[in-house]
């Protein structure tokens, strides 16, 4: 019975809500979940769970780790949910999956069950997209896709964008703090404090 409550929920949820922005109140808490992105490798002074808190005013606990894969994510998050309770997860998770040729199948179904293991625990998902390995950055369509299909709000082109700007990057894969900061404020727009 309490399965059913929280599909039922989970359905009302997904189908109330604006999938361009999420809104959070001023005591709301957010994780960012996530690989050496949200760790913010090659940052010197900041990383973006840090730039996103001073921009948003609200408590951002970060939960990154380096080299991390979907699957590894998917394995990680649950225990993350349970041992911070929160209100909205960003999650940006891919990268790795894409630089090892992972299946676009298995990462989609894997970001999925990530987003949908969040919503059941009422928390608001705002999704990065990450860019497919290919000659010119792009997002990965996968995003798009999972953003409709789970109606949450996406953060699309900013990675792409950044990381094929010099003047943002540590390395081929990381941003400099410079970046994070970018990419906080593309998050934190994303964001309505009531």
């Amino acid at each position: 019975m309490k399965r059913l409550l929280a599909l039922v929920y989970v359905v009302l949820l997904v189908a109330c809500s604006d999938s361009s922005q999420v809104s959070l109140s001023r005591g709301a808490t957010i994780i960012a979940f996530g690989d050496s992105l949200t760790v913010s490798l090659g940052a010197k002074n900041t990383t973006y769970p840090q730039h996103l808190a001073q921009l948003t005013g609200l408590e951002v606990i970060a939960s990154g780790v380096s080299g991390e894969q979907t699957q590894g994510g998917l394995a990680r998050l649950e225990a993350v949910l349970e041992a911070n309770p929160a209100d909205a997860l960003v999650l940006l998770e891919g990268g790795n999956d894409f630089l090892r040729n992972q299946p676009m199948s298995a990462v989609k179904a894997n970001l999925g069950a990530m987003i949908a293991l969040a919503q059941q625990r009422g928390l608001q998902v705002i999704l990065v997209a990450v860019p497919q390995k290919s000659l010119f950055l792009s997002d990965a369509p996968i995003y798009q896709e999972l953003a409709e299909q789970y109606r949450v709000v996406l953060v699309a082109d900013t990675l792409s964008e950044l990381l094929a700007d010099n003047e943002f990057k540590s390395d081929q894969i990381h941003l400099n703090d410079q970046g994070y900061i970018r990419l906080a404020e593309a998050i934190a727009q994303k964001i309505v404090v009531r």
